[in-house]
């Protein structure tokens, strides 16, 4: 005889079911569709900000404008500031369009029509030597990371809407695998011939990196959504932030991991610094910017192979912790190579030796963006699905907390040198690295939670 439904016991503690996006892989329609059109548009886009490395071409550009390193101090405040501050204020309306495709397509279009106002800035005769340039190129990069910051914003939502989680690693590593090395062929092709020691053509390479991000725009209109009906009233201008601080004090594990965010992102701070710590100790020019990128893609190609299964297999906290203490060798590195470069400033051989060996800085440089997708894979897993943009916004919000002190490090290294600056950096990767042990694998908890349910179904 088929068995009676048993009564639930009151008495018993209340066993919830786990989140859809963590423990049942609910059914997502269209999903090898939409996989195969995102790892375009992520090669497409790679491809395309080899050209604008915020760690070497876009600080160098402004150093040929301008010459202020106090100014330079500002991209990563205006970088980390876009990535943040705007994706918080969109996260509601994000979360209420029926489709999230729509925010997407209409910040990557704001992309390539960005840069191609920056490539104007180098078509104009005379323009570049212009009073104003220097800071209406500062103007366009703000807006771009900008656009940038809610395109991200948008484009995890969808991930999350579109692709599954055991399957989330897999695109991060095909992506940025393929990507990084059409980037690394396409900046080995063109960027020597717009690159030379003392000289560049930048209205080429912000030119190309244009078009990328318009053939990008239209990758992003085939992807095929199924409306959703998120309901959220309206708002007023500090609630967001409001919602932030409640979600952090609310989740200690997401609080710790806005932490770790804060803690990783101090490594944004050096990154205009490392091309100019090359060129003032170790001679390097304009030239070498083409090996540095290359460098930093490879370096990103490189991690995402490591980490990608890593995160598919055991979880993306794993992959935070290998990625959260490696980043502390690249400020290390660099300093180690222009100190031994400067015991043997008259041996062409090692002056050689260390230059090529700076290359090695990009590499560790290029598990910034790896390390990044990460912390938003991990966010995804932890957060319901109704939930993850608010979670995704609060944590770039955690990430842009210590780059508001980037002009204040500029201004340091004028003042006390590299060396000072880059060990204190350092010291607060390492605490962000240790920290990033103390997270909860919430894959566990949820095979935990399907056992738990399947004896109730007994």
């Amino acid at each position: 005889m088929p068995r009676a439904p048993r009564k639930a016991d009151s008495s018993a503690p209340l066993r919830q079911s786990a989140p859809p996006s963590t423990a049942t892989d609910v059914p997502r329609p269209h999903e090898a569709h939409n996989f195969f059109l995102m790892v375009v548009y992520q090669v497409v886009m790679r491809t395309g900000w080899i050209f604008k490395t915020e760690s070497s071409i876009m600080p160098a550009v402004l150093d040929a404008i301008s010459g202020a390193g106090w100014m330079r101090g500002f991209l990563p405040l205006l970088n980390r500031f876009g990535q943040s501050v705007p994706p918080l204020m969109a996260a509601r309306r994000v979360k209420v369009l029926r489709k999230k495709k729509h925010a997407f397509i209409a910040t990557t279009t704001s992309m390539a029509l960005i840069f191609a106002a920056l490539t104007a800035i180098f078509v104009v005769p005379g323009f570049t030597r212009n009073p104003i340039t220097p800071w209406l190129y500062l103007t366009l990069y703000a807006l771009f990371f900008m656009a940038i910051g809610i395109n991200a914003l948008a484009y995890n939502t969808l991930q999350g809407k579109l692709i599954g989680v055991t399957r989330r690693g897999r695109l991060l590593m095909i992506a940025d695998t393929v990507g990084a090395t059409t980037a690394i062929v396409c900046a080995i092709a063109l960027l020597p011939l717009w690159l030379r020691e003392t000289e560049a053509d930048f209205q080429y390479i912000f030119g190309f990196s244009t078009a990328l991000f318009g053939l990008a725009t239209i990758t992003s209109w085939l992807l095929k959504e199924v409306p959703d009906d998120h309901q959220e009233p309206p708002r007023s201008l500090w609630t967001p932030f409001v919602t932030a601080w409640q979600t952090l004090k609310a989740d200690a594990n997401f609080r710790r991991l806005g932490l770790v965010a804060a803690l990783f992102s101090t490594s944004l701070v050096l990154f205009p610094h490392y091309q100019a710590l090359a060129r003032e100790k170790l001679g390097m020019g304009f030239d070498y910017l083409v090996w540095f990128v290359v460098a930093q893609n490879a370096g990103t190609a490189v991690f995402s192979l490591l980490t990608g299964p890593i995160a598919d297999r055991a979880g993306n906290r794993l992959s935070l912790r290998v990625l959260t203490l490696a980043i502390c060798a690249a400020p290390q590195l660099a300093l180690i190579l222009v100190l031994f470069a400067a015991r043997n400033p008259t041996d062409p051989w090692w002056q050689t030796f260390y230059r090529y060996s700076y290359y090695l800085v990009f590499a560790l440089v290029g598990m910034t963006p790896v390390a990044q997708k990460t912390l938003n894979n991990y966010t995804l897993e932890i957060a319901e699905p109704r939930d993850q943009p608010k979670y995704l916004s609060t944590l770039s919000l955690c990430m842009a907390a210590p780059i508001f002190a980037s002009p204040l490090v500029g201004w340091l290294i004028d003042i006390v040198g590299f060396a000072a600056v880059y060990h204190g950096v350092t010291a607060v990767l390492l605490a962000g690295a240790l920290l990033s042990a103390t997270l909860t694998e919430p894959r566990h908890k949820a095979m935990a939670t399907e056992v738990v349910a399947g004896d109730e179904s007994l």
